[in-house]
C-alpha cells in the first residue's frame, strides 16, 4: 500500500513537472506566436502614401508615381471618414502650411473698416508765388523743391523792360509833382500794383537812377513743393514761379468703396497710422466725404486733417485708416449677430463662396461647405449663412485641401457633385501638378497667407532649373504688361505662355528634398492661377487671379532666384484695400491691378537679388 502511495505521488509529481516544463513554455510560445502574427498582420495592413498626393495608397514603400517623392506610412484614422470628407496626414498638413481656427460671432456694428490712403498737401494752406511783372529771370535763389522759405525772403531777381519804363516815368513825374500831382500819384499807384513797396519807390526817387533788376519776395512762409521756372526763362505778368505749401497741417486722404460709404459719416473718428511711423497713431475726425463717385475706381474720397508741426508726415506717404462703422440711426433695433471669417478662408468661384470645415478638431479631416457672404470689412468677410459659432475652418491652405479633395473624387470647388476627375498626370512624374484647377481666386489679405513656408533663405538649385524659371518670369512680365495696358485678350493669351513655360520646367533637377517640396507647392498654385486667367475674358477676374500668381511666383523668386534683380512692388488699394503684390524688372511703378485708372499707384517693398 505504501509503495502504491509512493508511486502515485511520484506520478503526480512528474506530471506537475512536465506541465511546468512543457505546458508553461507552450503558453509562452502561444503568446509570442499570437503577438508575432498580430504584428505581421499590422505590417500587411500598413499602407504607404505621398505627402503631396494623399490619393496614392500602396501596400509597400516606394516612390510616388506622380511626383517621384518617397512614400511615407499612411496614418491610421481615428474613425470612419464621410463620403464627402477628405483626410490628410499630419505631414501633408505641415508641408502645405494648413492652419485652422475656431470662428466666433460679433456684432455687425463692431467690424472696423480699414481704408488705404496717402498723405497729401493741405489745399487750404497752399499758395502760388507769381511774378507781378513780365521779364527775364536773372537769378533764382530757391533751386530745389523741399526748401523752406519765410515771408519776405528774396526768391529771385528779374529784369523787366516794363518796370524800367515805369521807373523813368516815375522820375519824370517826380520832377513836376508840384504842378502834375495827379500824374505823379498815378505813376506811384502803377508801381504799387506791381508789388513795389513805398520804401522801394522812395529809394528810386532819392537815387534818381533806374534799377535794372528787381527782387521778387515771398508773400507766404512754407515749403516749396514745386519749382516752375529756371534761370533765363522769360515770364509774363502773373506767371507762377513756385508752389509753396504750409505742411504743418496735412491731409490724410483715403478711398472708400461703394459698399463702405453707408458706414462712414463726417465727424466720425478715424485712427490713422503710417508705415513710416510705427507706433504713432493719430485719432482725428473725418472732415470731408466727397459727394461724387469716381466711376473708374468705384470709390469716394474720405479726408481727415492731421497736425504735422514736426514735419514727420510727408506728402505721398501711404497711410491706413481704421474706422468703427457709424451707428444705425434707429438704435432701438437690435442688430443681428454675424459671423466673420478671414478672407483667406474663402474660395470664390464667381457663383459660390466655399470654405473647408474641420468637423473634429482632433482629426485632420475636412469637408467643403457653401456659405453666403455679407460685406467685406478689412481683412474679413461677414458670413450670413452656412456657418455656426464654434465651428473650425481652414484659414490658410484651403486651396491645397481642395486640390486633395479633387484628386480623391470628393466634392470640391471645381467639382461640386464629387466623383473622380482626370488630372492628366496619372502614372508619370511630370512637372504639371495635379489639382491645379482648384487654385482660383485665393485671397491674400496681408499677403502672408500665400506663403507655403516662413523660410526666407535662398536654396541652391541647378543653373538649368534657374534658367527654366527665368523663362516663366519672362512670360509673367508680358502678362503683367498686358494687365497694365488693360488688354484682357492679350492677358488671356499670355497666360497660356506662362503655362507653356511652367510645363518646360524639369522638376527632376531638384534633387534636394527641401527644394523639391517647396516647388511642388508653388508650381501647383502658379499653374492654377494661370489656368484661371486663360479661362476668363474679364480683366477684373484676370487681375484677381494675377495677384495669386504673383504671390506664389514671388516666393519662388525668393527661394530659388532667377539670376537677376527683381523688384517686388505693392499696391495698398488692390484687393479691396487688402493690398496686392507684383514683380518687375524695373523700379518704375506700373500698376497691373488698376492699369490706366491709377497707373503709378504703388511702391517698391523688396528687392530680390
Amino acid at each position: 500500500m505504501k509503495k502504491y502511495i509512493i508511486y502515485t505521488g511520484l506520478l503526480l509529481g512528474g506530471l506537475l513537472l512536465g506541465y511546468l516544463f512543457f505546458g508553461g513554455n507552450s503558453s509562452e510560445k502561444n503568446v509570442e506566436t499570437a503577438t508575432t502574427e498580430e504584428h505581421n498582420h499590422e505590417q500587411e495592413n500598413q499602407l504607404w502614401t505621398c505627402s503631396m498626393h494623399p490619393q496614392i495608397m500602396q501596400p509597400e514603400p516606394g516612390d510616388c508615381p506622380i511626383c517621384g517623392m518617397d512614400l511615407i506610412p499612411a496614418e491610421s484614422g481615428g474613425g470612419e471618414v464621410g463620403p464627402q470628407q477628405i483626410e490628410m496626414s499630419e505631414t501633408a498638413l505641415a508641408l502645405a502650411n494648413i492652419h485652422t481656427m475656431e470662428i466666433g460671432d460679433s456684432l455687425s456694428g463692431e467690424h472696423d473698416l480699414v481704408l488705404s490712403g496717402k498723405i497729401v498737401k493741405n489745399e487750404e494752406a497752399k499758395s502760388v508765388q507769381a511774378s507781378y511783372f513780365g521779364g527775364r529771370i536773372e537769378n533764382l535763389y530757391i533751386n530745389y523743391t523741399g526748401e523752406e522759405v519765410r515771408r519776405g525772403q528774396v526768391l529771385a531777381t528779374i529784369y523787366s523792360p516794363e518796370l524800367v519804363s515805369a521807373q523813368q516815368e516815375l522820375l519824370t513825374a517826380a520832377g513836376m509833382k508840384d504842378s502834375q500831382s495827379r500824374l505823379y500819384e498815378s505813376v506811384r499807384r502803377k508801381l504799387k500794383l506791381w508789388k513795389l513797396s513805398d520804401k522801394q519807390i522812395e529809394e528810386i526817387e532819392a537815387s534818381g537812377e533806374v534799377k535794372e533788376y528787381f527782387p521778387i519776395y515771398a508773400t507766404v512762409s512754407g515749403t516749396v513743393t514745386e519749382k516752375l521756372v529756371e534761370e533765363g526763362d522769360y515770364v509774363e505778368q502773373g506767371q507762377s514761379l513756385y508752389e509753396i505749401a504750409n505742411l504743418s497741417i496735412v491731409w490724410a486722404q483715403f478711398d472708400a468703396y461703394e459698399n463702405q460709404i453707408a458706414q462712414l459719416e463726417e465727424g466720425q473718428q478715424i485712427s490713422v497710422t503710417a508705415n513710416a511711423l510705427p507706433g504713432k497713431e493719430y485719432e482725428v475726425p473725418i472732415t470731408f466725404i466727397e459727394p461724387l463717385l469716381n466711376t473708374a475706381t468705384r470709390t469716394v474720397t474720405v479726408r481727415a486733417v492731421l497736425p504735422n508741426k514736426e514735419g514727420r508726415l510727408k506728402p505721398g506717404m501711404f497711410v491706413r485708416g481704421k474706422v468703427a462703422p457709424a451707428k444705425k440711426k434707429n438704435a432701438d433695433i437690435e442688430e443681428p449677430q454675424l459671423i466673420t471669417v478671414p478672407k483667406s478662408a474663402v474660395m470664390w468661384t464667381g457663383e459660390r463662396s466655399l470654405v473647408y470645415v474641420q468637423p473634429n478638431p482632433d482629426r485632420p479631416v475636412f469637408e467643403m461647405r457653401e456659405v453666403s457672404l455679407g460685406a467685406a470689412a478689412g481683412g474679413n468677410y461677414a458670413v450670413t449663412d452656412g456657418l455656426s459659432t464654434g465651428e473650425r475652418i481652414v484659414v490658410n491652405g484651403a486651396f491645397t485641401v481642395d486640390a486633395a479633395a479633387q484628386l480623391q473624387g470628393k466634392k470640391s470647388m471645381m467639382n461640386k457633385d464629387g466623383g473622380k476627375t482626370s488630372t492628366g498626370h496619372e502614372g508619370h512624374a511630370g512637372m504639371d501638378m495635379a489639382g491645379s484647377e482648384g487654385n482660383a481666386n485665393m485671397e491674400t489679405a496681408g499677403t502672408g497667407n500665400v506663403d507655403h513656408t516662413e523660410m526666407q533663405e535662398r536654396i541652391v538649385v541647378p543653373e538649368e532649373f534657374t534658367n527654366q524659371l527665368n523663362g516663366v518670369f519672362d512670360q509673367y512680365l508680358k502678362l503683367k504688361n498686358a494687365l497694365v495696358e488693360d488688354e484682357a485678350k492679350t492677358a488671356q493669351a499670355t497666360a497660356n505662355k506662362v503655362l507653356e513655360a511652367m510645363n518646360k520646367i524639369d522638376m527632376s533637377l531638384l534633387e534636394d528634398r527641401e527644394a523639391h517640396d517647396h516647388w511642388m507647392l508653388i508650381s501647383k498654385e502658379v499653374i492654377g492661377a494661370a489656368e484661371k486667367i486663360t479661362e476668363s475674358e474679364d480683366i477684373s477676374t484676370q487681375r484677381d487671379h494675377f495677384k495669386h500668381l504673383s504671390a506664389h511666383l514671388s516666393k519662388a523668386m525668393q527661394l530659388f532666384g532667377v539670376g537677376q534683380t527683381v523688384y517686388k512692388q505693392f499696391c495698398p488699394m488692390a484687393d479691396d484695400n487688402a493690398g496686392a503684390y507684383w514683380l518687375s524688372r524695373s523700379e518704375e511703378i506700373k500698376n497691373p491691378y488698376y492699369g490706366s485708372a491709377m497707373l503709378t499707384c504703388g511702391e517698391i517693398v523688396e528687392t530680390i537679388n
